[in-house]
């Protein structure tokens, strides 16, 4: 088998999303009628995994509105996220720093969303301290904001009990095995060595992850933005269909790290400890959540690309390349 090319940081971008002009033209006389205004301009996002439409539109009563417009052709499992992400914004307590969902639309093919356009743009990458910093205190400001967990979402433990289960779909099979070594780079005997501990670990993880938070559940520097004003200024927290309540305040932070790793944010070990939502944090509980977590990133990775997202693979690969040298060390 030929080994993987050496790992580097993937863009977080499908490469196939929609311009206003792919989309149909009911469609996008739905979203004026939806926005009150016709569209005059738009400015497409440039990162993210849907492959749908994505884009701040300008009207002509001089608004602006950010949204979103995916159906199955693009890819099976992006409505029903998107679908997901209206349940979610509709939920989300005062104070969570996340942009106002302003009007949704589903025919059963076609699910919009509409957000009130906010101004900002994604971290620079390499992380810039100051950036991630910022980000940091936006995790603090999530937990405070969302403990107690709202009503009307899923569990944190029911959202993840099939996501954690990645170690045990490796170890019955024996080729993607092979492939997860290979991709794991310098990890990969440590992994091959550790499999049974592995499934071990993680199947602790749904109990492990429980607490009284809100948590946004899909955290990287592709679903941040940072507003203006240098380090005083507004952190949005962006695309939430993966959102759920009763999990562990450390849940996002634990989450995100594995990407900040991956693009250059620092020791993932250090930040963790050091961060305000982590203490008290059972560490067997940690390295549960974080083994369930890696063998997501990891059993996806050696799985067909998805319709749509070509490069999540590799952006999995990564993660769990990050995570797997987190995880060896606990």
């Amino acid at each position: 088998m030929t080994p993987p090319p050496p790992l580097s940081a993937p863009p977080a971008f499908s490469g196939t999303r929609l311009g206003w002009a792919d989309l149909p033209r009911e469609v996008r006389a739905r979203i004026a009628e939806l926005a009150g205004a016709q569209v005059t301009s738009e400015t497409s996002a440039t990162s993210g995994f849907s492959p749908g439409y994505a884009a701040i539109l300008e009207l002509a009563d001089g608004t602006e509105v950010f949204v979103k417009a995916v159906s199955p052709e693009q890819n099976p499992d992006s409505p029903e996220l998107a679908r997901a992400e209206a349940v979610v914004a509709g939920a989300l307590p005062a104070g969570v720093p996340a942009p106002r969902l302003l009007w949704s639309h589903d025919d059963g093919s076609w699910v919009l969303l509409g957000f009130e356009s906010v101004e900002g743009s994604s971290p620079v990458l390499p992380w810039r301290r100051e950036d991630l910093d910022r980000v940091l205190r936006a995790i603090t400001q999530l937990a405070d904001a969302g403990t107690p967990g709202p009503a009307g979402l899923v569990t944190l433990g029911d959202s993840i009990s099939g996501v954690v289960e990645g170690w045990a779909r490796l170890e019955a099979d024996g080729a993607a095995v092979d492939r997860a070594v290979l991709g794991a780079g310098p990890h990969g005997e440590w992994l091959l060595s550790h499999l049974e501990q592995l499934v071990g670990w993680a199947s602790d993880a749904v109990p492990a992850a429980a607490g009284d938070s809100l948590v946004h559940g899909d955290l990287r520097g592709d679903n941040i933005m940072l507003g203006p004003g240098g380090p005083d200024g507004p952190v949005w927290l962006i695309d939430w269909p993966h959102a759920a309540t009763a999990g562990a305040r450390w849940f996002d932070l634990l989450g995100m790290l594995p990407s900040v790793v991956m693009q250059g944010g620092g020791d993932a070990a250090e930040i963790f400890a050091a961060h305000p939502n982590a203490a008290g944090a059972d560490p067997d509980a940690v390295r549960a959540v974080l083994a369930g977590i890696t063998g997501y990133f990891i059993e996806g990775s050696v799985q067909p690309a998805p319709r749509g997202i070509a490069n999540l693979r590799a952006f999995q690969r990564a993660q769990g390349v990050a995570a797997l040298g987190w995880l060896r060390y606990l």
